[in-house]
C-alpha cells in the first residue's frame, strides 16, 4: 500500500514516547489554518455522520483480540520491551501515519535482592547466639499451570518502585491502612511508632503516602499487603480463589511505586524539566519525594504470620472505630491487635535496589488501553484513507514508566509545554482501559457534555432491554480528575482540558489482581472480558468522543457547566471553613463568591453566542450560495477563531504560576489529586488545603487567587 503523507494544514500524527503504560488523545490547533475560510469552500469526501458511523462498525472483538494477545506477549517494565514499540511504530506507518520515537534519559530503580524475616531475638532463647527464624516470606507469586504468565521466567519480581534500599530488623505495629487519619489515631492512642517497620494494608490512600507518613514519623521501614477483606469475593465465604474462582488469589502480591506523586510526578532527577541528555541532575539525597526508608510488597499469604505474631499486643484494631474493622484475616485467626510486637519478636527487611538512568507483565492496567488505541487508530487511518482530513491535529501516544511516576508524560509535557499551552486544545486518557462492566470518566467541567452525548450513542453490551445503550446504564457520573495517571501533567501542570474513560469493575465483581502476575491475559480471558465486548465498545466511545472534538467547527466545550461546577466548589470549601470553625467570618468569601456569580453569568451569554454561531455554520450552503454569502461567511470563520481560541485557553485561565504551597509543580487552582488522599482528586486544592491546615493567613490569599483566575476567566470570555 502507498504511503500517505498528510497536508501542512491537516494532520493526523502518532507518537510514541518510548522512555506505553496507558494510551491518550491530544487535539491542538494548527495556527488559523484550523479555522480557516477554505475549509468550508472545501467538499470533504466523507461526512461527519460518515465518520461516525465507520467508527462503530470498524473495531471489533478479533481485532481487539489479536492486539491484546500481543502486547500481553512480554514483560512491560518500563525502559524494556523496545521491539514492541518498533513494531507499533511500523505498524501506525504502514497505515500512513507520521510516527516517530521520543526517548528521554530516568532515573528508575530495579529489584537486585529481598528478604523479610520475623525472628526472635537470641536473648528471649536460652543457649542461642543467634535469633531464631519464625518465618521467612517467600516473596513471589505462585506459578499457576492454568495461568502461563505466572510461570514466565521474564515476570516482573515484587518490589516497589523508588524504594529505598537498606536494612531494618526492629519491632512492628499494624497501622491498617497508613492513612494520615489512621497515624493521627495510633499517635492520639500514644502507640509508639519511632524506631519501629508499619504493616499496612493497600487501598484507602496512594502507597507512596503510606510509606512517606511511616518515614515523617520516624518508623525504619514499611511493609504493604493487600487484605482479602476490602474483596467483595473471599475465601473466607467459603469461595475459591483464583484460577479455579473469584477470591483473591493468597499469594498476589500488588507491585507499585511509593515515589510522592502527590508532590510532584515524573523523574525525581529533573523536577520541573525535562530528562534530555546533558540535563542537570538533583543528586538522590536532594530528590524531592524519594523514601528514605525501604520498604516492600507482600501478599496476604505472606502477612498472615508476621500479623498472628501481634494477637494479644497492644491494642485491638476495633477498639478504634468501625472503619478499622475491615479484617479479613480473621478466619487465618488474625486477631488484628495494633501491636507494637513484643521486644522479642522482630521483623527484618532487607531491600536492594539498583537505580540507574534508564532510556526508557501488568495486562489490564496497561494492555488494555493500548489495544483500545490500536483499534481505533486504524479506524482514523481508514478514514483519512477514504478522503477525511481532520479539522484539527490528532496524536495519538503512547507514554512509557506511568508506573513509576507518570515519567513519559511528564517529561513530554515538560519538554513541549510552551507549545501546549499555546496550542492543545484536549488530552483524552485511557487508564486501565477495559477491566469491568461499568463505565467511568473522569473529566474536567468544559468536556462532561460530549461524554454524556456519547454514552447514548453506543449500544451497551451489558443490556438488559435490546437497544441500550452505555447512557441508559450508566450509574456512576462523572467525577473529578485526581491524580495516579498520565492526564495530571497536561491538566494539573500545563492546564489542558482532560478527560479519563474506561470501563471498570462493580462493587460486587471478581478480585482484580492488580499489579500482580495474574494480572493477565488468561484471568482477562476467562474473568473480566471473554469476548472482549467491553475493549471494542471502549473504543467506539473513545472514537465517537475523539470525532467530535476533532469535527465540530465549534469546539463542543461547556463554559456554562464548567461555572456551575465552580460555583459547588466554592459552597464545599465554605462548608469545609464552616465545620472548622474558624475566626475569619462568613464574609471572607464575599469577594470569591462574587467572582464565581460573575463567571457564571459571563459563561451563560458566552455559550449563547456559540449556540447562534453553531446553528449560523451549520446552514445548508449551495455553491451559488457560498459565493454569494462570501463576506458573511468571511465573518463567521472570523468569530470562530475567536470563539475557539477563548474555549481553547479558557482552562489555562485558572493556572496559578506559583503553584500550590509545598507543590509548586501543580498549577491549576481548581483540580488537583488530594495531598494526602491519594488517587483522589480534590477541588481548589489550594483553597482546601489551608481550611484544613486551619491557616487563616494563607485562606486569606487563597482566596485572592482564586477570586483572581475566576475573573481572569471572565475577562476572556467577555472581552
Amino acid at each position: 500500500m502507498m504511503k500517505r503523507k498528510p497536508t501542512s494544514s491537516f494532520q493526523l500524527t502518532c507518537i510514541l514516547v518510548s522512555l506505553a503504560a496507558c494510551w491518550t488523545i491530544l487535539l491542538y490547533f494548527r495556527g488559523s489554518k484550523a479555522s480557516c475560510s477554505s475549509t468550508w469552500l472545501k467538499r470533504k469526501t466523507i461526512t461527519f455522520e460518515d465518520l461516525q458511523e465507520l467508527i462503530k462498525t470498524t473495531p471489533d472483538s478479533n481485532a481487539a483480540r489479536r492486539s491484546t494477545r500481543y502486547y500481553s506477549s512480554g514483560p512491560h517494565l518500563a525502559g524494556t520491551n523496545l521491539s514492541q514499540v518498533l513494531w507499533t511504530k511500523n505498524l501506525w506507518t504502514s497505515w500512513g501515519l507520521e510516527s516517530q520515537i521520543v526517548s528521554y534519559d530516568v532515573y528508575l530503580n530495579r529489584p537486585a535482592g529481598h528478604s523479610l524475616t520475623l525472628l526472635q531475638r537470641p536473648e528471649a532463647i536460652a543457649d542461642r547466639a543467634e535469633p531464631k527464624v519464625l518465618y521467612e516470606a517467600k516473596l513471589a507469586e505462585d506459578p499457576l499451570e492454568e495461568d502461563p504468565t505466572s510461570s514466565d521466567p521474564l515476570r516482573i519480581p515484587t518490589f516497589h518502585g523508588y524504594s529505598a534500599s537498606g536494612n531494618a530488623t526492629a519491632q512492628y505495629v499494624y497501622v491498617i491502612y497508613g492513612t494520615y487519619q489512621d497515624f493521627k489515631d495510633l499517635v492520639n492512642a500514644n502507640v509508639s511508632l519511632e524506631g519501629k517497620i508499619a504493616i499496612a494494608k493497600y487501598d484507602k490512600t496512594w502507597r507512596g503516602m503510606k510509606v512517606m507518613r511511616a518515614e515523617q514519623l520516624g518508623m525504619v521501614a514499611a511493609v504493604l499487603y493487600t487484605d482479602p477483606g476490602d474483596d467483595c469475593f473471599k475465601e473466607s465465604d467459603g469461595l475459591e480463589p483464583y484460577p479455579n474462582g473469584y477470591a483473591r488469589q493468597p499469594s498476589s502480591v500488588q507491585r507499585g511505586s511509593v515515589l510522592s506523586i502527590n508532590w510532584q510526578p515524573g523523574d525525581p532527577s529533573t523536577p520541573g524539566y525535562p530528562s534530555l541528555p546533558g540535563a542537570p541532575r538533583v543528586k538522590p539525597d536532594g530528590m524531592f519525594g524519594l523514601p528514605k526508608i525501604p520498604s516492600l510488597p507482600i501478599s496476604y499469604e505472606d502477612a498472615v504470620p508476621i500479623l498472628k505474631a501481634l494477637n494479644g499486643h497492644g491494642p485491638s484494631a476495633s477498639s478504634f472505630g468501625e472503619k478499622w474493622q475491615t479484617a479479613g484475616l480473621q478466619y487465618k485467626r488474625v486477631k488484628y491487635n495494633i501491636g507494637p510486637s513484643p521486644s522479642e519478636i522482630v521483623l527484618r527487611v532487607n531491600n536492594n535496589q539498583a537505580y540507574e538512568f534508564t532510556t526508557t507483565h501488568n495486562l489490564l492496567d496497561y494492555i488494555n488501553g493500548t489495544q483500545s488505541e490500536e483499534v481505533i487508530v486504524h479506524s482514523f487511518s481508514r478514514a483519512v484513507e477514504l478522503g477525511w482530513k481532520p479539522r484539527r491535529t490528532l496524536i495519538f501516544a503512547r507514554w512509557d514508566s506511568e508506573e513509576y511516576s507518570m515519567t513519559g508524560s511528564t517529561e513530554w509535557v515538560e519538554q513541549h509545554l510552551k507549545w501546549l499551552k499555546d496550542s492543545a486544545v484536549i488530552y483524552i486518557n485511557s487508564d486501565p482501559g477495559a477491566t469491568g462492566p461499568e463505565l467511568f470518566v473522569r473529566s474536567a467541567p468544559l468536556l462532561d457534555h460530549v461524554f454524556l452525548r456519547t454514552a447514548h450513542n453506543v449500544i451497551s453490551p451489558n443490556q438488559t432491554i435490546p437497544g441500550q445503550t452505555l447512557g441508559d446504564l450508566w450509574t456512576t457520573g462523572i467525577s473529578t480528575l485526581g491524580g495516579g495517571s498520565d492526564y495530571s501533567a497536561f491538566l494539573d501542570h500545563a492546564g489542558v482540558t482532560s478527560a479519563d474513560l474506561g470501563f471498570g469493575p462493580r462493587k460486587n465483581a471478581p478480585t482484580y489482581h492488580y499489579h500482580s502476575n495474574y494480572d493477565s491475559i488468561t484471568y482477562m480471558e476467562k474473568i473480566i472480558d471473554p469476548d472482549y465486548e467491553y475493549h471494542t465498545v471502549l473504543a467506539r466511545m473513545w472514537g465517537l468522543v475523539a470525532a467530535e472534538l476533532v469535527e465540530k467547527p465549534v469546539i463542543p466545550f461547556n463554559a456554562t457547566h464548567y461555572a456551575i461546577k465552580l460555583v459547588s466548589y466554592v459552597e464545599e470549601n465554605k462548608r469545609l471553613y464552616t465545620e472548622k470553625g474558624l475566626a475569619l467570618g462568613d464574609g471572607i468569601f464575599d469577594c470569591l463568591n462574587s467572582a464565581a456569580g460573575r463567571f457564571k453569568k459571563v459563561a451563560t451569554r458566552f455559550d449563547q453566542d456559540v449556540d447562534v454561531l453553531s446553528r449560523s455554520l451549520s446552514q445548508p450552503k449551495t455553491s451559488w450560495l457560498q459565493y454569494f454569502r462570501f463576506g458573511q461567511r468571511s465573518r463567521l470563520d472570523l468569530k470562530l477563531k475567536v470563539v475557539n481560541t477563548k474555549l481553547r485557553d479558557l482552562e489555562k485561565q485558572f493556572l496559578y504560576d506559583k503553584g500550590l504551597d509545598g507543590r509548586p509543580w501543580f498549577k491549576h487552582t481548581v483540580f488537583a489529586p488530594g495531598f494526602w488522599e491519594g488517587y483522589k482528586g480534590v477541588t481548589l486544592p489550594g483553597l482546601r488545603e489551608s481550611i484544613t491546615a486551619g491557616d487563616e493567613e494563607r485562606i486569606v490569599r487563597w482566596i485572592s487567587i482564586v477570586t483572581a483566575a475566576f475573573e481572569r476567566a471572565s475577562d476572556l470570555l467577555e472581552n
